[in-house]
């Protein structure tokens, strides 16, 4: 089964700094805390990751998985697909950021989850809750960190 869940949060940055940071996958094992390591497998036309494989602890153990982004509606957002994966069936997501005035942004983050391994809804729902949580105040920490 798949859980969904989306949030929000007001970033103290412009929107495109919030971009820049959040589009920078290969920095993503410095300053996100449960992604171990990211590799860009494809890149698009304008360099960015397209295909992009990340290994991170998830449930007690190291999880793989491939990430596929679609920039379409960039700058304002970005979305990913789940390509493959060892414990999971789905990771689709996005991000999408909302000038607040001059330097800050609102930034929404929605994200459908399925596992591959079998475990109890409240359990699946406690993880999507804690990942986008967790995403987003990571997020919001390195942006305004560096703005």
């Amino acid at each position: 089964m798949t859980e969904t869940a989306n949030e929000r949060i007001r970033i103290e940055a412009p929107a495109g700094r919030c971009w820049d940071v959040a589009v920078d996958f290969e920095s993503y094992s410095e300053w996100v805390r449960d992604v171990k390591d990211v590799r860009i497998l494809e890149r698009d036309e304008e360099g960015r990751g397209h295909r992009v494989e990340y290994r991170a602890a998830a449930l007690g153990k190291s999880v793989r998985y491939v990430l596929e982004y679609d920039y379409s509606e960039a700058p304002r957002a970005f979305s990913w697909k789940f390509v493959e994966g060892d414990t999971l069936r789905r990771l689709d997501g996005s991000y999408r950021f909302d000038p607040d005035g001059p330097a800050s942004t609102r930034v929404h983050y929605e994200l459908a989850v399925e596992l591959a391994v079998p475990l109890p809804g409240l359990v699946k729902r406690r993880a999507a809750g804690l990942i986008m949580g967790s995403a987003l105040k990571e997020l919001k920490r390195q942006v305004e960190a560096v703005a």
